[in-house]
């Protein structure tokens, strides 16, 4: 007698027969489930046949992935993968043009399916389609439904890229650097180039050998976004995988051929919003670009070379008017230089490349800082003159404040810091000039000494000052500037008096009155604060969430949704396209009982993150959760978009356990409501003190003559 566990009802569908509602024992053999089936239809030979999920991804169902199955559950009974295959292969060699083409069209459907792809290639019937490939005498349609099937079935990793022909690597190329040809076999043509280069080191050469990257850069001026992405993704895979002298080539020729102005123009001023996949390959050129410069920021100056010495004596030479230092005595020349570098903001003044040893910045600081000297002379001169000249300890040194700033300006671009899977920050700045770092150094360190002034700054005020310069950037960076002109507006017009009404706002939205009556009125009405919180996050969870699922081997992957049901007893999940808006629950085939719910799992601890622990970041940690049901033997993974996602979905799932919510969203918004139901509370109390204890109660008076005595006005 099978144990109730072990027991799902579900019901199993077959094209002109009346299906067959079945409880499915988990411990009988798929083989003897399909047989039975197979008999009540009175079906001959029931190995030719196999189950299937009816709705959703149609998966075949096998002994590794039987254990999904849930309760509820449509099935269908069809063609086993390894007959299917083998239909497929034939249709696939018919010298009908219409069967070939359905075919192929098929395959490229069903290959989404592991068992289906491993059937298929055991067959060697991916070799058949790159056959096809090479030969190249289908109609476009044709070729779309192959390639499409090739990259399918080549992104289950069954097959090794590196085992492919350089004819098919051409003939694939040649569709790229094809200037007339169908938009779609281009794509799937770049998406098959990308994951080649993304494989092996070899494959990456023999694409950039082939590859035609002027053609691949028009493919960004086109108004079809998907082409745009792909594109941009197979450009980022050539960077990410090259060597640093071929990263370097790469760049030098991509910036020979107007990338960034391409970009700005078609990309980021294009009439549509910037998809998420073209922000995440924005983002990873920006951060590839920018660590080009971590070498310099990780290189200390070297007092014995040449070159170095030279450019650290040109930022004192061209400021001051020297005489002739030929006739000057060494002693009186050395003592000229440490007087010159002290007004220039040296702190080690006869030896100033002991300030610029400090890595980072390192070298960058000397760059910033010279580029600075050549680019604006006269700003760079009114700066250090200016402050050299005074003498009321309010001056602002030059060289410590430069490379300070060029510290701070490498933490905010993250500098040397490798780019992140899921990232897609990006500064559409950064693609408005050639030199992001330098001229947002130019902008800046006239800011700095512009707040300095403002805030009557003396040495020891140095660290508050590039507290506020830091604040002033991060704050106008994060509006988005689409050009440097606006960033310096922006960043002037945020001058030290609106810095501190944003932070006296800020305070006051976070501080509270400590009273103890008003923390007691707190503590009252936290309790009805907190169901609305709930009733909010099972609201949300109602609406549900669109999920990616991250591949190792290419971030584009297959996007599903999960949301709850609106009686709070079931999870309703399933895969969905790319531009689908809120599905329906009944689109979402597959769900989870609520009450089969055993706990929630976050960061490390889920299963996800414990298969994948080599590739995983500590972004992905913070936004990795699971929920394990039934007898905690199975799991739903998820990878959150955001931080946001994360907290309100970890809160209305430990709504639905029973358990407190514990994310910092939920303090964070606790918090607001509370402050906003105080301040309406305490509106008629304004300016009145409120004292940390009750009034005392006075003693009762010795007498009560001063009542009026009613009774005898009465008589």
């Amino acid at each position: 007698m099978p144990q109730q566990k072990d027991i799902v009802k579900i019901a199993i569908q077959m094209p002109g027969a009346y299906p067959q509602l079945i409880q499915l024992d988990q411990k009988k053999p798929l083989s003897a489930v399909i047989k039975e089936v197979c008999d009540k239809w009175n079906l001959s030979g029931p190995e030719n046949f196999a189950l299937q999920y009816a709705d959703g991804v149609q998966t075949y169902i096998t002994e590794s992935n039987r254990l999904d199955i849930k309760n509820g559950s449509i099935l269908r009974l069809t063609k086993a993968p390894g007959r299917c295959a083998e239909d497929l292969y034939k249709g696939i060699q018919s010298s009908d043009p219409g069967v070939r083409c359905e075919s192929l069209k098929e395959l490229a459907a069903v290959s989404t399916d592991i068992t289906f792809a491993q059937e298929f290639i055991s067959r060697d019937g991916h070799s058949l389609l790159v056959q096809i490939v090479e030969d190249a005498n289908e109609v476009p349609m044709v070729m779309l439904h192959t390639l499409t099937a090739f990259m399918e079935l080549m992104d289950h990793g069954i097959v090794s890229w590196e085992n492919l022909s350089s004819v098919f690597i051409k003939k694939v190329v040649s569709f790229v650097n094809g200037k007339i040809l169908d938009a779609s076999i281009q794509q799937v043509s770049l998406d098959i180039m990308e994951s080649m280069v993304l494989s092996s080191s070899s494959l990456f050469h023999q694409i950039r050998k082939e590859i035609t990257l002027d053609q691949l850069i028009s493919h960004l001026q086109v108004s079809n976004q998907l082409l745009q992405t792909k594109a941009m993704a197979l450009l980022m895979a050539l960077l990410q995988t090259a060597g640093e002298t071929d990263r370097q080539d790469l760049f030098a020729f991509l910036e020979k051929k107007n990338l960034r102005q391409y970009i700005y123009k078609n990309i980021i001023h294009s009439s549509g919003s910037v998809g998420d996949e073209m922000a995440h390959h924005l983002y990873v050129l920006q951060s590839v670009r920018l660590n080009l410069l971590e070498p310099r920021m990780k290189t200390p100056l070297d007092s014995f070379n040449q070159e170095q010495r030279e450019a650290l004596h040109s930022l004192r030479q061209a400021v001051f008017e020297t005489e002739s230092e030929g006739s000057l005595s060494n002693e009186r020349r050395r003592s000229l230089c440490a007087k010159e570098f002290k007004k220039l903001g040296f702190s080690n003044n006869s030896n100033p490349g002991q300030d610029l040893g400090r890595t980072p910045p390192g070298l960058l600081a000397l760059d910033t800082m010279t580029y600075f000297a050549s680019r604006y002379p006269d700003a760079y001169s009114r700066f250090v003159l200016e402050n050299s000249s005074r003498e009321d300890k309010h001056e602002c040194p030059f060289a410590r404040s430069s490379i300070q700033l060029t510290l701070i300006l490498c933490e905010i671009l993250r500098i040397g810091e490798p780019p992140s899977e899921t990232g897609s920050n990006y500064h559409p700045i950064f693609f408005a000039q050639d030199r992001l770092l330098e001229e947002l150094f130019c902008i800046c360190i006239q800011l700095l000494n512009k707040t300095w002034k403002e805030m009557r700054a003396t040495q020891e005020d140095f660290d508050k000052v590039m507290q506020v310069v830091r604040e002033q950037i991060t704050r106008t960076l994060s509006s988005k500037p689409t050009s440097l002109e606006l960033f310096k507006n922006k960043v002037n017009a945020l001058n030290y008096s609106e810095i501190l009404k944003l932070r006296q706002t800020e305070r006051l939205h976070q501080e509270e009155t400590l009273a103890p009556p008003v923390l007691e009125l707190k503590e009252r009405l936290k309790p009805e604060l907190l169901e609305l919180i709930r009733q909010q996050r099972l609201n949300r969870l109602c609406h549900g969430t669109l999920f990616r699922k991250i591949s190792s081997r290419r971030r584009q992957d297959k996007l599903w949704y999960c949301r709850l049901s609106p009686n709070h007893k079931v999870l309703h999940y399933g895969d969905v396209e790319e531009e689908t808006e809120t599905p329906s629950i009944e689109s979402l085939q597959d769900k989870i009982p609520v009450a089969d719910i055993k706990a929630l799992l976050v960061g490390k601890d889920c299963p996800h993150m414990k298969e994948n622990k080599g590739k995983q970041t500590k972004e992905m940690l913070d936004l990795a959760f699971s929920i394990t049901y039934d007898v905690e033997e199975y799991s739903l993974n998820f990878i959150a978009s955001s931080r946001t996602d994360f907290c309100l979905w970890t809160d209305g799932l430990n709504v639905l356990l029973g358990k407190e919510m514990s994310s910092e969203a939920m303090r964070s918004e606790l918090e607001i409501l509370l402050s906003m139901e105080i301040k309406l509370r305490l509106l008629d109390l304004e300016n009145v003190p409120i004292p940390d204890a009750a009034p005392p109660i006075p003693k009762p008076p010795s007498n009560f003559n001063f009542c009026y005595d009613f009774s005898q006005a009465e008589q």
